[in-house]
């Protein structure tokens, strides 16, 4: 390990993923769930998880204010730490901090050209240069495929994974391939999928895509929103 990486176990790794990098650069993922269920808890345990092996993560969020982003690595950190026998959890904390920038953005001034324009300035400033995307709140009752396929090309191009966050509804029933119908037609376009799916007093993630053979369920605990197996 060098001085920006610290040792946090990852429970997703437990469903059967061969690393601890679920997708790779030019791939994307979702966490699918009803509003209130914990999906930006989970989407920032994916960026602490890869903020500790090193890599940059950069964090847009389309509807809540950077410092709230912040509150949730914070404290979703400080419960992390002592689970993975970390006593000094300021200096851990400064240590990946470098590694992660949060950047917010108006969602009906979302755009593709728009978000290349941004990540250019930051590498060609040398400021930023992320590994993995994460896009909390990203309209997909209304975007269209050519929106997701541009983003995914620019992915590619970037060499970032990218991760999202699907709103869905209680009423809506999935569509004829088992998926939200907020990804019909454009499910192809990821990797990996997850549903949270609350189970007694407790959530339970389910892979809706990208699967593994063998594995453990994973479920995340409804007090802490940490996920464990």
């Amino acid at each position: 390990m060098n001085e920006n990486t610290i040792a946090l176990d990852n429970p997703l790794k437990r469903l059967g993923f061969a690393s601890e990098r679920l997708i790779e650069p030019g791939q994307m993922g979702g966490i699918c769930a009803r509003a209130g269920i914990g999906k930006t808890s989970f989407v920032v345990q994916m960026g602490l998880h890869a903020m500790a092996r090193g890599e940059k993560v950069l964090h847009i969020s389309l509807d809540e204010p950077v410092t709230k982003i912040n509150l949730w690595y914070r404290e979703v950190f400080n419960l992390m730490a002592p689970k993975n026998n970390i006593s000094l959890i300021n200096p851990a904390w400064d240590a990946i901090l470098p590694n992660r920038l949060i950047m917010t953005l108006k969602i009906d001034g979302f755009s593709i050209p728009r978000l290349e324009e941004r990540l250019g300035d930051l590498i060609e400033q040398d400021i930023f240069k992320p590994q993995t995307l994460i896009i909390d709140g990203f309209p997909f009752d209304t975007c269209d495929r050519c929106m997701l396929k541009d983003l995914k090309i620019l992915a590619e191009k970037m060499g970032m994974n990218v991760w999202f966050t699907v709103n869905t509804h209680r009423h809506e029933p999935p569509d004829q391939d088992g998926y939200p119908v907020q990804l019909s037609g454009i499910s192809d376009l990821f990797t990996v999928l997850f549903q949270m799916v609350p189970d007694n007093k407790n959530v339970k993630l389910e892979l809706l895509k990208g699967k593994p053979e063998g594995g453990q369920p994973v479920f995340i605990d409804t007090e802490t929103m940490l996920l464990y197996a």
